[in-house]
């Protein structure tokens, strides 16, 4: 009777880690869920200032259509080449406005105080989401590497997190303090 009572004793503890581990995965998997909307939202408004700008005409007309097209398709990427298309977005941005000159020309347009504060909010708040996402999905990957996870299924029909990888360096000069204003 008493051996009875000690493999019940186990198997309910098994089961209790079992279920705490089941329940840690969950939230992790919503963590990154959380974090890609908070990222898809940062990368929209990016692309969504930067076109705005690409069609304001402040720009010569080539870095216009450069930039333009480039928001243009960041924001209708399909979900497999989305991380390209925002890098290429990111390259865009530092071709057009990497020189001071031609953030002075957004700036002094008329509304080009707002714009360019809100593109540079949205160039910097991209790679701390991108960065609050990809480590949701590491730590994911962490407890979906262990042994247990694997042989219980524990993950359930859950995908295999991925990172989301990208060029997101803003212009150098985007933000600097010692524009002309």
């Amino acid at each position: 009777m008493t051996t009875f009572i000690w493999i019940a004793a186990v198997v309910v503890l098994i089961g209790i880690y079992l279920s705490w581990t089941a329940g840690r995965l969950d939230r992790l998997h919503a963590r990154i869920d959380a974090a890609r909307a908070a990222l898809d939202a940062q990368l929209l408004r990016r692309a969504s200032v930067a076109q705005e700008i690409g069609t304001s005409g402040v720009l010569d007309p080539a870095a216009s259509i450069v930039l333009y097209q480039a928001a243009h398709a960041a924001r209708q990427a399909p979900e497999d080449g989305r991380e390209v298309a925002e890098s290429e977005l990111t390259q865009a941005l530092r071709a057009t406005l990497g020189e001071r000159e031609q953030v002075a020309a957004v700036r002094e347009a008329p509304a080009g105080e707002q714009t360019l504060a809100e593109l540079t909010a949205a160039v910097r708040r991209v790679p701390m989401a991108r960065r609050f996402h990809n480590d949701a999905v590491r730590a994911a990957r962490a407890v979906r590497r262990h042994r247990v996870v694997r042989y219980f299924r524990l993950a359930g029909h859950a995908p295999f997190p991925l990172a989301f990888e990208m060029d997101d360096e803003p212009p150098a000069v985007l933000g600097d303090p010692h524009l002309p204003a």
